[in-house]
Formats: structure tokens, sequence, C-alpha cells
């Protein structure tokens, strides 16, 4: 197949269909053609390349040019009469003219389209080629980001069972007041690495809008302690990481506005559970 290949890069079958060749160019030609479909398909192409060529850039004569030519024809004509006897025209040096072979003119009109149509061809190819490296570049594009992802959640993972392990923390589950009957949310404690950690995966929350977030608190002594705002949508997931502290007697969220409050608004709290 590779030979196929490099026989038709040679050129020869464009010289060929141009008439350029030797006889013995001429029947080695028609046997690989006859030999393999592709030489074969190749040599129609051409032909119908320069012929496609050939009738588009056809030029008729405009109207004006045409009567010249006509009027110059017949008074060419009209002075043939005029011109010297044979036995005249014997005694004078005439150098005959000689002018351009069509086969010549022809030639290198078809090589053009012949050029052409290999020029078309290699930009086609080319396109196509550009085109199929942009979809992979696309699809590359989507594996990395899928594969960051799951090692996003693979690391999340590993944090959480960690966490689980970890014997000095201790998990307290957090129960809906009156404010939120139906809310849950769980609070991971670990006093001697001073440690809050909240399960978002398994929170149970209203969601809060754009103005407000939940806010924890952690009451020491009858006081409460800001431990920091997050917020509840349908796409939490994995364990979010509050402020430090030491000890606590009970944890409890409120909606506060956006950024959280200096102290807790006990009408908006929603859960609340003790250590």
């Amino acid at each position: 197949m590779e030979d196929v290949k490099a026989y038709i890069e040679t050129g020869i079958l464009e010289l060929y269909v141009l008439g350029e060749v030797t006889p013995a160019e001429r029947l080695q030609v028609e046997e690989m053609a006859a030999k393999h479909p592709a030489v074969k398909a190749e040599l129609d192409e051409i032909e119908q390349s320069m012929e496609l060529y050939a009738e588009e850039n056809a030029i008729e004569p405009s109207e004006h040019l045409r009567g010249r030519i006509l009027g110059s024809l017949l008074t060419n004509f009209g002075d043939d009469n005029n011109f010297p006897s044979p036995t005249h025209v014997q005694h004078e040096n005439v150098v005959p003219m000689t002018t351009p072979k069509k086969e010549s003119s022809n030639f290198y009109k078809y090589a053009f389209a012949a050029c052409l149509a290999l020029l078309i061809g290699a930009t086609v190819a080319l396109i196509n080629v550009y085109q199929r490296l942009q979809a992979t570049d696309n699809q590359l594009s989507a594996m990395q980001l899928q594969t960051q992802r799951f090692s996003n959640t693979v690391s999340a993972k590993d944090d959480e069972l960690s966490l689980l392990r970890d014997t000095s923390f201790k998990l307290i589950h957090l129960k809906g007041t009156a404010k939120s009957p139906n809310s849950v949310m769980t609070v991971a404690f670990s006093p001697t690495k001073q440690k809050v950690v909240i399960d978002m995966e398994g929170l149970k929350l209203p969601a809060n809008d754009s103005t407000h977030q939940y806010q924890l608190w952690a009451l020491v002594g009858g006081k409460p302690v800001d431990l920091g705002v997050f917020d509840a949508t349908s796409d939490t997931s994995g364990f979010k990481n509050m402020k430090a502290i030491a000890n606590a007697d009970a944890f409890a969220v409120t909606l506060e506005p956006r950024g959280g409050s200096v102290s807790p608004t006990l009408s908006e709290m929603v859960v609340l559970g003790k250590y």
C-alpha cells in the first residue's frame, strides 16, 4: 500500500492526464490503474478536477471583441487579392512564423488546475486534522477535570475516615427547635485538638437565601461563642472545619444576616445539642 501511495505522489498521474508521458510510462500507468483501485480512483479524480477547472475558467469573448476579430478576418481575406503572384514570391526571402503549440498552453492550464486541486485537498485534510485535534484536546480537558474531581472526592473521604477513626472526636447530634422541628445536624468536636467540624453531607436545614447564612455557636459557661458561618444548599457534601475552641457545653445554630452576627438571634435558632 505504501508503494501505491508513493507512486501516486510522484505526479505521474497528472502528467498522464495531460498527455505528457512516454508510451512506456503511459502503459505503466494503465497497468497500475488496472491492478490498484486506489490508482484508478486518483486518476479519475484528477481528470474530473481538470475538466471542472477548465469549464469554470472558460472565458466567453465580449460582443465588441468578437466584432473586431471578425472585421479583421474579413479585411485579411480582402487583402489576399493584392498579394504578390507565386512567381514573385519565390524570389523573396520568406521567414515562416511558428505559433506556440496548443498542447503547451493546455499543459500549463491543466498543471495549474491539478496544483489547485491538490492544494484544496490538502487544505481540507488540514482542517479535518485540526478539528480532530481540537475534539481530542476537549476530551482530554474533560477527563482531567473529572480526574481532579475524583481526586478531591477521594481526599475528602480519606479526611472523613481519619476523623471518624480519631477517638478524640465526639459526635454531637443537634436536633431541631420549635423554629425548625425537622432540622438535623451533626458536629464533630475534639477538645484536645480544639477542632470543630460540621458534617455537611448529613446536614438537614432549610436552604438559606443569598442575604442570610447559618451561624454555629458554642455555649461556654452560658455564653455564646462564634464558630463561623456556613450555607445550607442542595449540593453540600463532605466535612467543613469551623473555628477552633477548647471546650464547650453545647452547640447551636441560628440564621443570621450574611457574614454572621456578634451575638445570636435566639428567635432564629434552628438546632441545638448538648456536649
